[in-house]
């Protein structure tokens, strides 16, 4: 069994996924109004425009809230730390912490943007910045 599933992205997804694929974080603004908007939508919320251009996020964020989840059927050979985070760019999306202990988690903690192979399917993830890269 996999421990993760590929992604089956939708039509209003596929920008997003096909960034990942290339180690990006591509957001859909709105091409009428450049409104960011994620998660992606058919309709821009703010003008009704259905026409979305692709924007690379810095990928840096802090972190919103955070919960430690566990498997229900079996247990993670790590925990595994599931965030909800605040991109720079003004979105918000939900992923995993690496590179951290339970116990160091805060809110509001810097993180970036990595990404990870899970069994063959490319994910994005967050860790605390690399210090030698700022």
């Amino acid at each position: 069994m996999p421990r993760v599933l590929a992604p089956q992205a939708t039509y209003d997804e596929e920008l997003f996924w096909r960034g990942v694929k290339l180690g990006k974080l591509l957001i859909a603004r709105c091409a009428s109004c450049s409104r960011l908007q994620h998660p992606p939508s058919p309709m821009c919320p703010q003008c009704g425009s259905v026409e979305w251009e692709p924007q690379e996020a810095s990928g840096r964020g802090t972190v919103h809230s955070w919960i430690l989840s566990h498997h229900p059927t079996g247990p993670d050979e790590a925990p595994r730390i599931v965030a909800l985070i605040d991109l720079e760019e003004g979105v918000r999306l939900v992923s995993n912490l690496q590179g951290l202990a339970v116990d160091d988690v805060k809110n509001d903690m810097a993180v970036e943007a990595v990404f990870a192979d899970v069994d063959g399917v490319t994910l994005p993830q967050f860790r605390p910045p690399d210090e030698a890269a700022i």
